[in-house]
């Protein structure tokens, strides 16, 4: 990767949002604000209708913790206590925040919740992990539970969703003693839409060849989405920021890889331990993963590439109908259409599906998933890598890498056979 100026402008204020973010939600608590500790798919924008409320993201939180390499002695702190090394990492990493007091937390844990609030859709984990708090706190913990999708979203699913939203709100009413304003969730889903229109901005500068960004960009960059900047005038600013810095940085000839040869595609979590190692040494043999299912479909619904509009008149259906945006809940259909809109939008030359050890709902179907690419795309050539998002114990530099050098391998040998033909 390039160490010219490498959204150099983002990069600081993104440090200083999440900064911002951990910090202010540690003060607010302090002064007795109600806490909700939130899985990452639950609607922040709902949530802005009350006012003063801290919402902190376990998710977000372990993410942060496995990029400053502290995943694997607070997952070991669960484990301790007797929770599998064979469940998710996220899991672990927060838990053993959690057990330890923050203790070896960058941002010393999470503050106290008086409310914690899981979904189904995600993650059937979540449900289990949240229950942990639910039980060493006390506190009461609310499921929202989302059908699985196999294709368009049925009304009368996202009827249910909304019935759930409703009983939401009437509970956080009643416990926290704040009252709800839907005004607020309308404003709040005008600031989201305003920042997915810049996300999909900055996303879309992969189809330029060189690539403009690189899907490690996106998976840094979409940390304010998972957080209460989401809904917000600072997330649309942020957004802004680095879609045009990156567009300004491609107008001057700066690229993530400049003499890019091998346009990649990645699908499942980022290997948030892996980040800067991973990106430099694929630009070393001039190969960009450009872009990621994982990100993708940030302000989409079931899978597509284009923004999905939230409509403020209608902020409940809205909220209900993009549950349905992270990949996790998709059939295989859902994800070979997917998938093959992006091989085809942005001319990828090859697959890297990641067998994920901690995210079983995303790695389940992956096999089927890459067979049915191979089969339509015989072009584009798949391989598989093993990773753990989170827990850096089950990552092996060496066998990923090999694997990668053979698919680079195969793009050389498909495009020979092209020139030859």
């Amino acid at each position: 990767m390039s160490k010219s100026r490498r959204l150099e402008k983002s990069a600081k204020n993104l440090t200083k949002m999440m900064g911002m973010y951990y910090t202010y939600n540690k003060i607010q608590a302090k002064k007795g604000k109600f806490v909700v500790w939130i899985a990452i798919v639950v609607p922040v924008e709902l949530l802005k209708g009350f006012d003063d409320l801290i919402i902190a993201v376990p998710e977000n939180h372990s993410a942060m913790c496995a990029a400053k390499k502290l995943g694997p002695t607070l997952a070991e702190t669960a484990e301790s206590k007797g929770f599998s090394m064979d469940l998710c990492s996220y899991a672990r990493i927060d838990m053993g925040s959690m057990f330890g007091d923050g203790e070896n937390s960058p941002i010393g844990g999470l503050p106290k919740p008086d409310l914690l609030i899981s979904n189904t859709n995600n993650c059937s984990l979540l449900v289990k992990w949240f229950d942990v708090y639910h039980r060493e706190y006390d506190i009461p913990h609310f499921i929202l539970d989302i059908p699985f999708c196999y294709e368009e979203q049925k009304e009368k699913d996202l009827e249910y969703i909304v019935r759930q939203y409703r009983e939401l709100i009437d509970f956080i009413e009643d416990l926290s003693g704040k009252e709800f304003s839907i005004e607020k969730v309308k404003e709040a889903i005008k600031y989201s839409n305003q920042a997915m229109k810049h996300w999909k901005r900055f996303l879309g500068y992969a189809a330029h060849h060189p690539s403009g960004i690189s899907a490690f960009d996106s998976f840094v960059h979409m940390a304010p989405y998972l957080s209460s900047h989401r809904g917000t005038p600072l997330i649309v600013e942020h957004f802004k920021m680095l879609a045009d810095e990156t567009q300004a940085l491609m107008e001057e000839g700066e690229y993530p890889v400049k003499n890019e040869k091998y346009r990649l595609l990645w699908d499942n979590i980022a290997p948030w331990h892996q980040l800067r190692p991973m990106s430099s040494k694929l630009a070393k043999i001039d190969a960009n993963i450009i872009y990621a299912t994982y990100t993708s479909c940030m302000g989409t619904v079931e899978g597509e590439i284009e923004r999905y509009s939230l409509d403020p008149n209608k902020p409940l259906r809205s909220l209900a109908r993009i549950q349905n945006s992270t990949v996790c809940p998709y059939g295989l259909e859902l994800r070979f259409n997917a998938m093959s809109e992006m091989i085809e939008w942005f001319d990828i030359d090859g697959v890297v599906f990641t067998s994920n050890f901690s995210c079983k709902p995303y790695s389940v179907m992956q096999l089927d998933l890459m067979r049915k690419i191979q089969e339509s795309y015989p072009k584009v050539p798949c391989v598989m890598i093993n990773v753990d998002h989170a827990d850096v114990r089950k990552y092996n530099e060496e066998k990923v890498f090999l694997k990668i050098e053979t698919l680079i391998e195969e793009i050389e040998s498909i495009r020979e056979k092209s020139i030859e033909s």
